[in-house]
């Protein structure tokens, strides 16, 4: 074998491996989608879309009365109007004194100490929830010793002294509870 006999062979070789190569590409599996763009390409897309939508939306004639409305929004004149009927309703005395009781306490059998601990617990409790009526129940005094009624004396004290309290008077009719039980009106 002479030197060109080598060279020939070599190119042959050459010529196989590079044959293989191009063979072992063709049957590789490309996971991309068929032309599909680039990332590059879909960032400029992108960017031109974006540019292209801002133009457009810059391009619109927005209504007048829907770019105020926008601007300020609505308001609902009857909730207010009606929320502010249910706030002055609370402080209308006819509406507060017709009011039905929110709560009630029996002091019923209690001593005077222990009325006056459940009764600040009571009144502390009810303001604490928002209430705005309570009735409280003494009793007319039947079963004390003496000529007057001793818890209803101490509840009348009890309200003109905390400052929670407010107007206070006996219920109407002897159903309701009469003058053995006192209705007060939590400030």
């Amino acid at each position: 074998m002479d030197m060109g006999d080598i060279l020939d062979q070599w190119d042959s070789m050459q010529k196989q491996q590079l044959k293989k190569q191009k063979e072992s590409v063709k049957n590789q599996v490309s996971h991309k989608k068929a032309n599909a763009p680039t990332k590059e390409e879909k960032a400029r897309a992108a960017e031109k879309d974006f540019e292209a939508q801002l133009r457009a939306d810059n391009s619109k004639q927005i209504n007048p009365m829907e770019m105020w409305l926008r601007r300020y929004g609505t308001i609902d004149k009857d909730k207010i109007a009606e929320e502010q009927e249910e706030r002055s309703k609370l402080y209308d005395r006819n509406y507060l004194l017709n009011m039905k009781p929110e709560a009630r306490l029996d002091l019923h059998g209690l001593h005077q100490d222990e009325a006056v601990e459940v009764l600040n617990r009571f009144i502390t409790d009810c303001k604490a929830r928002g209430l705005s009526k309570v009735l409280i129940i003494h009793g007319k005094g039947i079963h004390s010793h003496g000529s007057d009624p001793v818890l209803g004396e101490l509840v009348r004290r009890f309200i003109e002294h905390d400052k929670r309290c407010g107007t206070s008077g006996h219920p109407k009719t002897k159903a309701e509870g009469g003058t053995g039980a006192t209705w007060v009106l939590i400030k």
